[in-house]
């Protein structure tokens, strides 16, 4: 039983609209900023990072340092390739966790 192990990357499985959008959900839920964006980065990379470059007018480069795993991206780099993607980030109010009432 003596096998080779390979290194699993998520973004060889984001092939449809659903599992993007699936992905991306998993990730909000976590509330973890770093890991959302990592998230980001590598829906970028199923869909082409040349090609998210381009949509956004940012260089791979900085895409690829932006969503890695120690990247701390903008908001504006966020939304530019989240727009990119054709994921939307909207609000909805929550119950609260703190005692804290919410606005409304």
């Amino acid at each position: 039983m003596g096998g080779t192990l390979t290194p699993f990357d998520p973004a060889e499985g984001l092939t449809s609209d659903e599992a993007v959008v699936a992905f991306m959900e998993e990730a909000f839920k976590t509330e973890d900023a770093g890991y959302i964006a990592h998230a980001l980065g590598v829906v970028a990379r199923a869909k082409g990072m040349t090609q998210i470059a381009n949509a956004t007018g940012l260089s791979r480069e900085q895409l690829y340092r932006s969503f890695s795993a120690t990247g701390n991206p903008t908001l504006k780099t966020t939304l530019a390739v989240m727009k990119a993607l054709g994921v939307s980030l909207t609000a909805a109010a929550v119950e609260s966790r703190s005692g804290v009432e919410s606005v409304a």
